[in-house]
């Protein structure tokens, strides 16, 4: 009589073991989760660092990281203008897929970002800085809350000195200091809160600088007092940070002050290191750091590229590109892998665990290359800016209600008038030849494909990047088989981003 019993005790106990087995692995499992950093500078150029080789600027912790984390010295951004590439960290998509064209053109609501991934993996997830994919306000449907952030503490745009930001949507509300390291100081009250609650982090920091109009502390400025005399004489036009109107100003004081913004972005992202290292959290944290375009022509002082931002020569597409993870990349490397901004998304799903979204994803993930074995890209990357003028055309119908689209985050520069800044998408349901106009770029581990098409006078190029990262020789006429082989894969994949911008990927 009693043996029944027994047994049904003895498969009880055992479920119930089982249970407290699996709730431990769950747990160690979190635990196991790595923390994610993703810091980005704002208009912040390849050669915009003393760890690659500037004669002027100081950035010793960007310098420090590179000496002991991994050193991407081919890293593009997937635009050479701010709005389409964050649209491609977020989503590892070519912006031109959803219609963040240029800057002020909005990411669409349908977009699954990787803030919404990581949910679904348990992470908490915040936003802080530079949105510039949408208004940041509480009913925009593309703020970072619909992007999938817990919270947020953004502009729509870029900001200086005493920023006014928006906390999770709410009236902008003006913040006192160095902008860099305000976002760094909010960032670590964020992350000591989600590790109280027990939950990894997942946390986007984008800088407002160094974005013109530029301004900086004294003790930064008081380090760039001995730039050449002769750059006093070339005048420079950019926004006045007294008025915001367009100025013409000498780059000897143009460049004091954005140096000065780049060095107090790099102690901020010092700070962030050392609070990481105090609490233990710095070894299972992936920090990933990189700039969003190459240099504006306010700007430009000394660079070994052609080019600059908004041209998809190198001068308009590498950037800076660094990431540590003690735990995973435990001593120094450098890669001359190409990687761009869109492999972020599908890198970070890979460490994560998690599945790619079922449409096209234009980036590949580098898991391979945190693991040291991976000296070639499987893929190209594709690079199109896309020319927004025939866009503009006639009669078009918003995608989202322009009411929506109005921002509310006022910043120093004037446009149209205004102090903020509003955002615009289109529906586009049919597509024609004239969609495929624009400047377009194919490169492989080796050749640059680069093409202004659709203008009254085409041109093409093939440079060799590998062994002429400047552009200067064309050798469309020494390897034309090779051109014609990546015009084809360029054209390939414009045909599937325009069919991704009539909204096929949706359905």
């Amino acid at each position: 009589m009693c043996e029944p019993l027994v047994v049904i005790m003895a498969t009880e106990l055992y479920r119930i073991l089982c249970m407290i087995i699996l709730i431990i692995c769950s747990s160690e499992s979190d635990d196991d989760q790595p923390n994610i950093i993703l810091l980005m500078g704002d208009d912040h150029g390849w050669e915009e660092t003393g760890y690659n080789g500037h004669r002027y600027l100081q950035t010793p912790i960007l310098d420090e990281m590179a000496s002991s984390g991994l050193r991407l010295d081919r890293f593009y951004s997937a635009a050479p203008t701010c709005s389409p590439t964050r649209g491609s960290i977020l989503t590892g998509r070519h912006p031109n897929r959803y219609g963040a064209f240029s800057p002020n053109w909005s990411i669409r609501p349908e977009e699954i970002s990787i803030a919404h991934i990581l949910a679904r993996a348990g992470y908490t997830c915040g936003h802080f800085g530079k949105w510039h994919l949408g208004p940041v306000k509480v009913d925009s449907p593309t703020n970072p809350g619909s992007m999938g952030f817990d919270t947020w503490l953004s502009h729509d745009n870029f900001f200086e000195m005493d920023p006014l930001l928006s906390r999770d949507g709410q009236t902008p509300t003006q913040f006192t200091g160095e902008s860099s390291e305000i976002l760094v100081s909010e960032s670590i009250k964020f992350i000591d809160k989600v590790r109280r609650e027990g939950n990894p982090f997942f946390v986007v920091i984008w800088f407002g600088s160094p974005h013109e109009p530029y301004i900086g502390l004294r003790e930064d400025l008081d380090l760039y007092r001995n730039l050449p005399d002769s750059l006093g004489e070339r005048l420079v036009r950019l926004t006045s940070i007294e008025t915001g109107l367009q100025v013409n100003r000498p780059l000897d004081s143009v460049l004091r002050e954005r140096y000065a913004e780049i060095t107090a972005m790099d102690r901020a992202i010092g700070n962030l290191r050392n609070h990481l290292e105090m609490n233990d959290l710095r070894d299972n944290t992936l920090l990933w750091s990189c700039g969003d375009n190459g240099t504006p022509q306010n700007g430009l002082f000394e660079t070994p590229f052609r080019g600059r931002k908004g041209l998809v020569y190198e001068g308009g597409l590498r950037v800076p590109g660094i990431i540590e993870w003690p735990e995973k990349i435990p001593k120094a490397r450098t890669s001359k892998l190409i990687s761009v901004t869109s492999d972020i998304f599908p890198t970070i799903c890979d460490i994560a665990g998690q599945s790619l979204p079922n449409r096209p994803i234009d980036g590949m993930s580098l898991m391979k290359l945190l693991n040291n074995d991976l000296d070639e890209r499987s893929q190209p990357i594709f690079f199109w800016n896309y020319d927004i003028a025939h866009e503009l055309d006639g009669e078009k119908q918003p995608y989202i209600q322009p009411e929506l689209q109005i921002g509310t985050t006022p910043l120093v520069k004037i446009l149209n008038g205004k102090y903020t800044r509003s955002f615009r998408n289109y529906v586009h349901q049919e597509i024609l030849e004239i969609d495929y106009s624009g400047w377009i770029a194919v490169l492989d581990n080796r050749f640059k494909l680069v093409i202004n098409g659709g203008s009254a006078i085409s041109s093409k190029e093939l440079f060799d990047i590998l062994n002429d990262p400047a552009e200067k020789n064309n050798l469309i006429i020494s390897y034309p088989e090779i051109a014609v082989n990546l015009e084809k894969q360029l054209r390939d994949w414009q045909e599937s981003v325009l069919l991704s911008l009539t909204g096929e990927d949706y359905k």
